[in-house]
């Protein structure tokens, strides 16, 4: 039993001369079938940010005594929300589809450097009366300029402290 099964695998593994030209061919290869090549993908300008998102979010953490002011942006709003991390809750929230907001400014091109003011005084004055003083300022990947500066300041100058 155990020569079958030698002489079954030796038929297998080692093919004899007669079959071994149907089995292994020596063409020469096409070259419309050699390997594919990838290219690598470009990031996008959102990939970016939500790279830079992540790197500070490592470094960023709302508690409850300095939760966290996170800005989000789009081509036509604006959203801030005060986040303590340690319970995952909202404590408050402004954003620019807010009836007071939407109805004080028409904007068709999204929201100016004027709206993102609004804002962050809106979010300072709920802030404020929740008793609370100090955030942390989680930027959100976006750069600090514009309506993400204009923002920041208008919370310093309503109250928040960051």
């Amino acid at each position: 039993m155990v020569a079958s099964s030698l002489s079954f695998l030796h038929s297998c593994a080692f093919p004899s001369s007669s079959s071994s030209s149907s089995l292994f061919t020596t063409s020469t290869p096409n070259p419309n079938s050699l390997p594919f090549v990838v290219e690598a993908k470009s990031r996008t300008r959102t990939d970016d940010r939500t790279a830079r998102h992540a790197r500070i979010r490592k470094k960023v953490e709302g508690t409850p005594e300095r939760p966290r002011l996170a800005v989000f942006r789009s081509n036509k709003h604006l959203a801030v929300q005060v986040i303590d991390d340690t319970k995952m809750h909202t404590l408050a929230s402004a954003s620019t589809m807010q009836k007071a907001i939407a109805e004080e400014f028409s904007y068709t091109a999204g929201p100016t450097i004027e709206v993102a003011k609004k804002v962050g005084e809106i979010i300072a004055k709920s802030c404020l009366e929740k008793g609370i003083t100090k955030v942390a300022f989680d930027r959100g990947g976006y750069p600090y300029h514009g309506r993400v500066q204009a923002l920041a300041d208008a919370a310093r100058e309503n109250g928040l402290d960051f």
